[in-house]
């Protein structure tokens, strides 16, 4: 591991300029932010901030530990929300150019 995985700061040449995007929060529909530098690049995420924000190692292992044991489950069950949810189908409307 590197220390720069965890202290990722933007630099003068990156840009800031994230961009926008319509996502689900529960079943409403809220602006949010789709990183375009740093760690979670293409993420969509609600605050700018958290684009450059570092990682917590614990949450990050406890979900892997998670998506091992129930990753199939999971996958089924948001192939079933984007398919049925009304706030899903809108998203695909509106974030289409």
């Amino acid at each position: 591991m590197f220390i720069r995985e965890f202290t990722l700061t933007p630099s003068e040449s990156e840009e800031l300029d994230e961009k926008q995007v319509w996502a689900r929060s529960g079943k409403k529909t809220v602006r949010k932010y789709r990183c375009t530098a740093g760690r979670r690049k293409g993420r969509v995420v609600a605050k700018m901030s958290q684009c450059y924000a570092p990682l917590n190692i614990k949450a990050s292992v406890r979900f892997k530990q998670t998506k091992r044991r129930l990753g199939s489950k999971m996958a089924r069950k948001a192939r079933k929300t984007k398919r049925v949810n009304p706030a899903s189908k809108r998203l695909k409307t509106l974030n289409k150019r």
